[in-house]
């Protein structure tokens, strides 16, 4: 039934038409002039054409959408594309899918207004692959493609308009077979499939994070299973030795152990600790270790009170500690001195573990695993807003150094 209306309504425009244009021959020329049935085989076939392109256009339209309505048969066509990319990203985006398309003659592309218009020659779609105005002297014909990117927040609106070149009042008569309708589907398959890619590699890079920050967890679980049990074994077999031979400092020894457990017990994956919490938890460890070591190991604390409530990743002083002891002093006979530093300065807290150990050396400090989990999870935490240092210490010995926002990750986990 649209196809029947469709066809009937140019059949009725042309005829139209060719009445007005009849009325006026009569009335200026007047009779006579030229044999009637020359003018009659004239009108005859200009009917004929217009049944026949309003025909082809109907079948072309159904082969493009599968349908035929008002809207897929009208020359002219908009489409209003929602693009969840910033304005300025989404006008990138439209302009550069228009530019690919075929037979682009002129684009005209104006950033700050988020505009683009381009001018499109129009193909023969039953002919040659050349255009239609490169057969004989027949002038081409022109398709406009105008794109308007309206901002939102955090969001754009494209809308687009597919329509032939000249005025709304030639579709009475002429069909651009299409031609327009595939300019606006291209264009909006072009816009979805981009879409869909750019987040489909935003996806693939939050998993990919996803995954390194399971990574990091796991070593760090692995760390700490090759770590705790070594230190709980040694810690209850001195306690064990002590109870016999000076009961109070087995006594306090256990305390120490108590405090360093409770600190250690697991978090959930995203609840954060503090400076002072971890602080509690070194101290702990390395009162124990004095207790084992005697003089071999002198502490000293320096971290200012207002310091302790800053978000800091766990067991991230602790690894810095543990790495001073078992690479820096253990290895050195007469053991050394380990300082736990913190200041504030611009809005960050550098935090520092030094020692007067060993050292760099050429025998190593071990695997390193430690130091890359504390260099892996500063980054998955705070991105480029936190720093991990390590350097010689003078006159000997190594100084770690971390340092975070006061105000801890901006949004993101503290683990």
């Amino acid at each position: 039934m649209k196809t029947f209306t469709f066809i009937l309504r140019r059949f009725l425009v042309w005829l139209a038409a060719i009445i007005a244009a009849s009325i006026v021959w009569e009335g200026f020329i007047g009779h006579g002039v030229g044999p009637s049935w020359l003018f009659e085989l004239g009108i005859l076939a200009i009917l004929t054409w217009s049944v026949i392109s309003s025909f082809s256009h109907v079948r072309r339209v159904r082969l493009i959408t599968d349908r035929v309505d008002a809207e897929s048969l009208a020359n002219r066509h908009r489409r209003q594309v929602e693009i969840p990319f910033p304005p300025a990203d989404a006008f990138d985006l439209v302009d550069a899918t228009i530019r690919e398309l075929p037979n682009v003659e002129s684009i005209e592309s104006t950033k700050d207004s988020l505009q683009t218009l381009a001018r499109v020659r129009r193909v023969n779609p039953y002919g040659s692959d050349k255009p239609a105005g490169e057969r004989g002297r027949r002038k081409p014909r022109y398709n406009l493609v105008r794109a308007i990117v309206a901002p939102g927040e955090g969001t754009a609106s494209a809308t687009l308009v597919c329509e032939p070149e000249g005025g709304a009042w030639l579709d009475w008569f002429r069909v651009d077979h299409g031609t327009n309708l595939e300019n606006a589907e291209a264009v909006t398959r072009a816009i979805t499939r981009r879409v869909a890619e750019r987040r489909k590699v935003e996806q693939e890079n939050a998993r990919q994070s996803e995954t390194e920050k399971e990574l990091t967890v796991a070593k760090l679980n692995l760390l700490h299973a090759q770590v705790e049990p070594h230190f709980l074994y040694n810690t209850l077999a001195s306690a064990q030795v002590l109870t016999r031979s000076d009961p109070a400092r087995a006594d306090l020894m256990l305390g120490h152990l108590i405090t360093y457990l409770r600190n250690s017990l697991p978090r959930a994956e995203d609840s954060p600790s503090t400076l002072g919490e971890e602080l509690d938890r070194a101290r702990a460890y390395l009162e124990i270790l004095r207790i084992r070591m005697g003089e071999r190991l002198a502490v000293q604390v320096q971290v200012p009170d207002e310091l302790r409530t800053v978000p800091l990743p766990p067991m991230m002083l602790q690894t810095l500690v543990e790495n001073a002891i078992k690479h820096g002093l253990e290895p050195v006979t007469g053991g050394g001195n380990i300082w736990i530093l913190a200041k504030a300065s611009d809005g960050r807290a550098a935090i520092t573990v030094a020692d007067d150990g060993r050292g760099f050396s050429e025998e190593g400090g071990g695997t390193g695993i430690g130091l890359r989990n504390v260099r892996e999870r500063l980054r998955l935490a705070y991105g480029d807003a936190a720093s991990f240092a390590i350097v010689a210490n003078f006159p000997k010995g190594v100084a770690a150094t971390i340092t975070v926002p006061v105000a801890g990750p901006a949004g993101g986990p503290h683990a």
